[in-house]
């Protein structure tokens, strides 16, 4: 459904208009009917790909191809569906007439017009009173759920978002998290960028991980994880002196029975030193990282 490869676009910025590289040989490719999340830090160059991917952005180099089309086309723009980070409205609109005009300019109307409305609402859990309320009285997540709202009225095969749980509650994030689902269900593939990583962990069938500019990581959360430092708990059955601990090992919190093993030579060595010392292991517990563990250790290598 999405295919890049080797994406490049450098920005001008300062009075200089000295060029800043933000996206350097980017490549992935996202399958249809998945759910691809895309993560990184802040200024990694997730919003700039995803902008290209929707033709706001032009790009200096590379392919990008979004349902076998160029995103300069308007070809492209039939089959995608797009709410951004921040999306703006004209806010003397109610959320019901915001979504009339979006989907009359998806040549919607009369009954089937009404209809895909409150379907759509009615997934984000959006069809409340405060709908035929005007924007500009919205809260950040009322206007993120009218936000998704009209980016599927449409019903698009590819669905982008841009941090679409940004400003939610938890109950919010429930309700955006279960219509992506209930989408994907229904064909729909769906790109979206967020830095909240459980929710990444939960939904996506693939994630990619961006790092000033660049691909550092991509596969399934399960590749992504498995392939990192893992670290190993032990707890012991009677205290240890921290001075006599082998190296890579630390206590867990201020209990001295429960020891954190950096990766499994650390592991190897603590296990090693409770035998010689006669000490009783109570378990061991083998902590594999998460997104988040995984992205820092990532940013943190990057900024070496």
């Amino acid at each position: 459904m999405i295919q890049v490869e080797n994406l490049q676009k450098t920005y001008r910025t300062g009075f200089l208009m000295r060029p800043k590289k933000a996206l350097s040989d980017v490549s992935f490719h996202v399958p249809r009917g998945v759910i691809y999340g895309f993560i990184g830090s802040n200024g990694a160059g997730k919003s700039t790909t995803i902008k290209l991917l929707t033709g706001l952005l032009r790009k200096d180099a590379g392919k990008i191809l979004v349902a076998g089309f160029s995103p300069d086309s308007a070809e492209s723009r039939k089959h995608l569906g797009y709410s951004p980070e921040q999306p703006y409205f004209y806010d003397y609109l109610t959320g019901r007439e915001l979504m009339r005009f979006y989907g009359s300019l998806c040549g919607l109307a009369g009954r089937e017009l009404e209809e895909r409305i409150t379907w759509a609402l009615t997934l984000l859990n959006a069809n409340k009173d405060w709908v035929d309320r005007r924007l500009r009285t919205y809260s950040k997540g009322m206007m993120q759920r009218i936000g998704i709202a009209q980016a599927i009225l449409s019903k698009p095969e590819l669905l982008i978002l841009d941090e679409p749980m940004s400003g939610l509650d938890p109950v919010g994030r429930k309700d955006v998290r279960e219509a992506i689902l209930s989408l994907n269900r229904d064909g729909v593939t769906v790109f979206y960028s967020s830095h909240l990583l459980s929710d990444v962990e939960t939904i996506s069938h693939r994630v990619a991980m961006i790092v000033g500019g660049k691909i550092v990581r991509e596969g399934t959360v399960d590749d992504i994880t498995s392939n990192a430092s893992a670290e190993y708990h032990i707890h012991v059955a009677a205290d240890i002196p921290t001075q006599d601990l082998p190296a890579g090992v630390s206590a867990q919190g201020t209990t001295p029975r429960e020891w954190i093993c950096k990766n499994a030579e650390a592991r190897d060595h603590f296990l090693e030193f409770c035998l010689k010392s006669g000490l009783s292991i109570e378990r061991i517990e083998h902590q594999r990282p998460s997104l988040e563990d995984v992205l820092t250790e990532e940013i943190a290598r990057a900024e070496h």
